[in-house]
């Protein structure tokens, strides 16, 4: 049997945090993700060599990483590290508190004990009125050592065992000095100041291949024509905000193969489009700009292709379109191979993680061994976010893949231009559907009102600066111009609508309008009001799964079994915040369902019930309409036998104490209610909308949906035969 191709495709991408007026960076992941996985990813590659990969870095991310190097760029954290602990201000202090322990608890904050005192010290769930209060408990010690391990703890463990002077600072743990963050900053800038290098190191040799993607992170066929989106969701209501620059696509493009070449000494030959987001009229623009090939999603693959041409594997080979004369190869990823080490690997033992990835390539080239021609499986996926879910960083797992494959005659490991250099494409695609990695289609960027909203502002603010350019050019507009090609970003829009919300929603909303307002501050216009007003809204959150027929759960505060919830609707906290950081929570998710007579309703957490501080906290399911209500439960103690709730009805401006005997409550492993739709007082095809609180005293912890509310149609008799026949 041949071997079995593999080219990894690693795609190294933060949003551009800069703000071009004040020269500082809004958030500072660029600088935590370049100590923790930029210079390690690409490092461990020469322990083997055998292992070719690829790697796709962003532009835009390596200008920031520059400006932090280069010209000493600093981020609202970086300040509020290097500030004296002794000076902060209350505010700061309060900052600090809220923000320095974003990251993922388990993986780099338990595993540091002086870390996790502070934290349990100030407590895993808070309100922002409870850190007001409680700030003034921390001692100027107690914050510096928090500037230093939220510092420190982002760091490879691979320089936090080998790097002497970071070495005893963990080991030291507690107490530091003043100067000990000095040292700290200044080995993040000795590590950013390696990335680059590294890159261009293995480049040289042969062994990595450096692709780009357009400079900011663009979605290339938006800025094309923002009606491709309709070709995958035709009911999409945006024909009143035609954004069609194709030029800007052009200018994107150009600009990322001249700063690639300035920076690595060639062209780079493949592209990464952003978000993996393709249409047919790319393709000559980046032919025509000397781009080879690119990659994208599998689905892209089985939308493109004729139904007669399914047959076999089509997935593990590449292709070529032609579009007007310009050709361009690509290939398409395995999305589930891909997917297993971006989100669930992490759970496993990396050596039990690494055997059933391997089995799954074993099982993918004894599939194809029938057919005569070399195959490639791609797995593609972001380079840093996944790592913090995993222990040491991920290192164990990546160490005992690489392993196993490095001299492993069944795999041969390659970049995406050695294999399209030996293996040419057999098949031609007549057409590239239009769409992204993400569920083949622009949904997450021009879907939602607030999206929309988004592309509005920026064609008038674009069509201004194309208005004053008719009377002058100068150095004023060209600055502007690269302020439109920063908001043309995907970022922005990833935050915009219900797909995806974070801790950083209202920052991400307010860098976006700054940008856009940077563009009138630069050609001395007056700025129009309608960027002062924050784009994000209240809105109904849409739920991971909608109802699909009746339920009729036993509430015991457990899982009787699989199918008592199967056709409930669910709300996924998890999912919503997508790549970004944020502090674990509470509530893990909230199904939600209802037979002709009750209403049901079941909160899982992510926290056992049973720990004992889970009796500071309760949880209360607001109804806001179509009758304002509430029901309060408080986690029973030990002693006490059942929960504890009570029933409240908004009557005059009044809460009144409602008798409950017919709401059953049940809190064990997860919390279950049962609610008769008269106790409620709705009727049928009533909506009945919901939001979950959960409060410390008088302060609210979390709230679910984060925006908006979750709506429940009371159903009819008919209910059931309407969902037969859906």
């Amino acid at each position: 049997m041949k071997p079995l191709y593999v080219a990894f495709l690693w795609h190294m991408h933060q949003p551009y945090y800069k703000d071009l007026l004040s020269n500082k960076l809004l958030m500072p992941w660029v600088r935590l993700h370049g100590i923790k996985d930029y210079y390690d990813m690409v490092a461990i590659l020469e322990e083997f060599p055998n292992i070719h990969q690829t790697f796709n870095l962003v532009p835009s991310l390596i200008s920031q990483i520059e400006d932090y190097v280069n010209n000493t760029a600093t981020d609202i954290f970086l300040d509020l590290t290097i500030k004296p602990a002794k000076d902060l201000a209350n505010e700061e202090k309060i900052f600090i508190l809220k923000n320095f322990f974003m990251v993922n608890w388990d993986t780099m904050i338990k595993i540091h004990p002086r870390y996790a005192d502070l934290l349990e010290k100030r407590g895993y769930y808070f309100s922002e009125k409870e850190l007001a209060r409680e700030h003034k408990n921390f001692t100027t010690q107690d914050f510096l050592d928090l500037q230093v391990w939220f510092n420190l703890a982002w760091f490879d463990p691979v320089f936090l065992n080998t790097d002497s002077a970071l070495k005893e600072l963990a080991t030291k743990g507690k107490n530091y000095k003043e100067k000990d963050k000095e040292i700290v900053i200044q080995k993040q800038r000795e590590v950013l100041s390696k990335i680059v290098l590294e890159y261009k190191k293995l480049s040289d040799i042969g062994q990595i291949e450096l692709t780009t993607s357009p400079f900011y992170h663009p979605i290339l066929p938006l800025l094309c024509d923002t009606n491709i989106a309709k070709v995958s969701q035709p009911n999409l209501n945006i024909d009143d905000l035609k954004f069609s620059h194709p030029e800007d696509a052009q200018s994107q493009v150009k600009k990322a193969i001249s700063f690639h070449k300035e920076h690595f000494g060639i062209e780079p030959k493949g592209m990464w489009p952003s978000e993996g987001s393709v249409s047919d009229s790319i393709v000559p623009i980046l032919a025509k700009a000397g781009i080879k090939w690119i990659a994208t999603d599998e689905e892209i693959l089985f939308r493109s292709i004729s139904q007669s041409k399914l047959q076999g594997y089509p997935l593990y080979k590449p292709y070529r379109i032609v579009k007007d004369g310009n050709k361009l190869d690509i290939i398409f990823r395995d999305h589930n191979l891909s997917d297993a080490i971006g989100f669930v690997y992490s759970k496993w033992d990396p050596n039990v993680a690494s055997e059933h990835f391997i089995s799954k390539l074993r099982e993918i080239r004894n599939n194809v061994a029938g057919e005569q021609n070399e195959h490639l499986v791609c797995i593609a996926l972001d380079g840093e976010n996944a790592w913090e879910y995993y222990k040491n960083d991920g290192r164990d797992f990546l160490m005992s893949l690489y392993s196993k494959l490095n001299n492993n005659p069944e795999f041969k490991l390659v970049t995406v231009s050695e294999f399209l250099n030996a293996v040419p494409y057999r098949d031609t695609l007549t057409q590239l559907f239009p769409g992204s990695w993400i569920n083949s289609n622009f949904h997450i960027w021009i879907g939602h009102h607030e999206d929309q909203q988004a592309w509005r502002y920026l064609k008038e603010t674009r069509d201004a600066l194309v208005e004053y350019e008719k009377t002058q050019k100068n150095e004023k507009s060209k600055l502007a111009w690269e302020e439109i090609y920063i908001a043309e970003g995907s970022d922005w829009c990833w935050w915009f609508g219900d797909d995806h919300s974070s801790a950083n929603d209202e920052e991400f909303d307010s860098l976006y309008r700054k940008h856009l307002m940077n563009v009138y501050e630069f050609l001395d216009l007056d700025i129009p009001a309608q960027l002062f007003v924050p784009i994000l809204e209240e809105k109904v959150i849409s739920p991971t799964l909608m109802p699909a027929g009746l339920i009729n759960p036993i509430i015991d505060g457990g899982i009787s079994n699989f199918y008592e919830w199967s056709s409930a609707g669910f709300y996924d906290v998890s999912k919503i915040g997508g790549t970004m950081h944020r502090a674990e929570t509470i509530t893990k998710g909230i199904y939600y369902g209802f037979n002709l007579d009750m209403l049901f309703l079941r909160i899982d957490t992510n926290l056992k019930l049973s720990d004992k501080f889970m009796q500071d906290f309760v949880f209360e399911i607001n109804f806001v309409e179509p009758v304002v209500q509430k029901l309060r439960l408080k986690i029973p103690s030990e002693k006490e036998q059942s929960c504890q709730f009570c029933f409240f009805r908004l009557v005059n401006d009044v809460w009144q104490d409602i008798e409950n005997s017919s709401i059953h409550c049940a809190i064990k492993k997860i919390i279950e209610i049962k609610i008769p739709f008269a106790a409620l007082l709705v009727k049928p095809e009533d909506k009945i909308r919901i939001l979950l609180s959960i409060k410390k005293g008088d302060d609210e912890i979390e709230r679910w949906p984060l925006k908006g509310v979750i709506d429940v149609l009371v159903p009819t008799v008919e209910y059931e035969a309407i969902m037969w026949h859906v």
